[in-house]
Parts: structure tokens; C-alpha cells; sequence
């Protein structure tokens, strides 16, 4: 009973740890959900996909979703979980394994997709690739997103261009003149004024305008961003993918424990039923043998003899009774007196006449 409880305390700590999982996967979902700028600067990531850059939210969006999604299933799953530790059966545990089994291999298959194959999702920051996006995508109607995400970008790491501020000397937003003409990078490459705002991306105060706009590098460097924001870009992924890589870990962790310790319960239902298997065949083998010894001396009825049901039990008994039981030498038999009682004969003396 004691190892029965050990193992069914191990299950539920490890349900109650697999529980604690789901709830922070459904809590980090809401708040990357709520987290406006990380999902904005995600539209930067699938950039060179067109798959993913047409759709119509950006990444970590659905990202935010599925992460919602998988904890409340994780949780769903935890629960049913303490139901099967409860009733403790092959069937329970078993259900219970699969949808383990199969959260992990979901899992492993996403981490190993973003870690080995990013190409597949959608996820490169080829350099080539991320200027061309930059000169197709900024500034053009219908690529708002896309643009604000830039500029985000360029506030918050204090960037201007891809792999340079030249960058938009090419672009579609210089050469088509959706910007203002005689600009020469947009106003979120300037040094800001109001860079304290959270919302300075969508309004930009240069502290010097004119400075900033300058065509010569000496003029503009103290107003202008000179570093790139392909890096930072690069940076942010990876602290991303590094976040979102340890909890995938942790949790395989806590995944892997539960099937360890589902596994340990269904050996004991296993051991426990072959002792009550082989207890319940002991005790049969008990019963047959008290009723053997019992009945060793009952007769036995044979439906082809006939008996005369007539006849007394005594008699019949007493019959059968002959049958099995040996009969001992009589060994009074042939026994020699031992009394010390005189017989009669020992005093038979001749009688003589005492008469003359």
C-alpha cells in the first residue's frame, strides 16, 4: 500500500507541476497577445517570406494563439491526469499517455522546425534579402505594418537602413515620392526628442531636423543613426528563440516525468494483479485440498451404478465406509490370559476317601 501511495504521490506532483505549465503557457500567451511592439517587430522576421508577410497579422499574433491553445490543452490534459491517478486503471493511464505523448512529439516537432529548418517557416534574416524587403515594403500603401514595424525598429535600437542608411536612396519610398522629397531617410532615423515616448515610433521629433537630413556624414552624425538594424534584429531573435527554446525544455522536462511515472504506476496495477491472481489460485488450491480431506471418507455417487435409494444412509455409509478403510489385524485374538484370577481347573486335586 505504502509503494502504491509513493508512486500515485510522484504522479500527482509531477500532474501538478505539468498543471503549473499549462497555466503559464496560457498566461505567457495573453501577454504576448498584449504586447503590441513584439508582435509588431515579428513582421520584421517573415519579411522574406510571402507566404507569411501576406498574412494578414503578424507572426507572433499566431504565435500568441497556438501558445494559448497548447497550454490550455497542457492543463486539460493535467486534469484528466489526476482523474486517472484516481481511479488508478490500464484505460485511464493509458489515455492519459497518449495525450502526453503526443503534446511532446508536437512540441519537439515545432522546436526542432525553428532550430534546424527556420527556412520552413518563414524565419530568415539573409541580408540580401531583408534590404530588398526594406526597399519593396517601406512606405508603400497597403504595407503599414511593415512600415511602422521599421519604424519601431529604428527607435528602439537606434538604427537607421538594413546594412545601411543608404538604403533608402533605392527604395520605393524614396523613388516613388511617398515620403517627403527632400528627405533622405525617414524621421525615425534621427536622433529624437521625445525617444522617452513609448509611442515616439508614430511620432517622430527630431532634435534637429535639418542636421539630420544633411547628405554629408560629418554633418549629420551627431543627429543621424549610423548603425544598422540588420544585428539588432539578429539579437532579438535570438534572445527570442532562446526564451521560447528553455521553456520548451522545461517542459519536455516535466512531459518526460509524467510518462516516466505513468509508466511506474502501470507496473504496480501489473504487479498487483498477478498477486491477486496468484493469491486467489492459492486459496482455491487450499479450498480443493480442505474438501479432499473433508470428503475422503463421503462416497461417491456414480450415476451409472445404480443404488437402491431405499436402503438406509447407516447402511450405505457403513458399506462404503468398508471400501476404504483397511481393517487392522485382530491381535486379541490369539492373546494368552494375563489375569491373576485362578481358574477352576489349576485346583482339580484326586479325591480320596478318608474312610476305613
Amino acid at each position: 500500500m505504502a509503494f502504491c501511495l509513493k508512486h500515485k504521490f510522484l504522479l500527482n506532483c509531477c500532474n501538478f507541476l505539468f498543471l503549473t505549465c499549462g497555466t503559464l503557457l496560457i498566461i505567457s500567451g495573453f501577454y504576448l497577445f498584449t504586447d503590441t511592439k513584439r508582435i509588431l517587430l515579428s513582421r520584421l522576421l517573415a519579411a522574406t517570406s510571402d507566404q507569411l508577410n501576406n498574412l494578414p497579422q503578424p507572426l507572433f499574433y499566431y504565435i500568441s494563439i497556438g501558445l494559448a491553445v497548447a497550454g490550455l490543452i497542457a492543463v486539460l490534459a493535467a486534469i484528466m491526469g489526476f482523474w486517472a491517478s484516481c481511479l488508478n486503471t490500464y484505460c485511464c493511464l493509458s489515455l492519459y499517455f497518449l495525450a502526453v505523448v503526443v503534446l511532446l512529439l508536437a512540441e519537439s516537432v515545432a522546436c526542432l522546425a525553428i532550430t534546424l529548418w527556420p527556412h520552413c517557416l518563414g524565419i530568415s534574416l539573409d541580408e540580401s534579402k531583408m534590404v530588398k524587403a526594406l526597399q519593396g515594403n517601406y512606405g508603400v500603401p497597403g504595407k503599414e505594418q511593415f512600415t511602422i514595424a521599421m519604424d519601431l525598429a529604428q527607435t528602439r535600437f537606434g538604427c537607421c537602413g538594413m546594412n545601411s542608411e543608404i538604403n533608402y536612396d533605392t527604395s520605393m519610398w524614396r523613388l516613388q515620392g511617398y515620403g517627403q522629397r527632400d528627405w533622405a531617410v525617414p524621421l525615425t532615423c534621427c536622433v529624437l526628442q521625445n525617444s522617452a515616448d513609448k509611442l515616439s515610433y508614430l511620432d517622430p521629433k527630431p532634435a534637429n531636423e535639418t542636421q539630420c537630413q544633411m547628405l554629408q556624414k560629418s554633418e549629420y552624425e551627431r543627429f543621424r543613426y549610423t548603425d544598422t538594424c540588420l544585428n539588432y534584429l539578429d539579437n532579438w531573435y535570438r534572445e527570442q528563440y532562446v526564451v521560447f527554446l528553455g521553456a520548451s525544455l522545461i517542459i519536455a522536462v516535466i512531459e518526460f516525468c509524467v510518462l516516466l511515472c505513468i509508466i511506474l504506476n502501470c507496473t504496480k496495477i501489473t504487479r498487483k494483479s498477478v498477486e491477486v491472481d496468484s493469491f486467489l489460485e492459492m486459496r482455491t488450491r487450499t479450498k480443493s485440498r480442505q474438501g479432499l480431506v473433508e470428503n475422503v471418507y463421503e462416497p461417491e455417487f456414480d450415476m451409472s451404478t445404480p443404488r437402491i435409494l431405499a436402503a438406509r444412509p447407516s447402511q450405505i455409509l457403513t458399506e462404503d465406509f468398508k471400501e476404504v478403510y483397511i481393517q487392522p489385524r485382530d491381535l486379541y485374538k490369539q492373546r494368552h490370559n494375563t489375569t491373576f484370577k485362578p481358574s477352576s481347573s489349576d485346583y482339580n486335586l484326586p479325591t480320596r476317601s478318608y474312610l476305613v
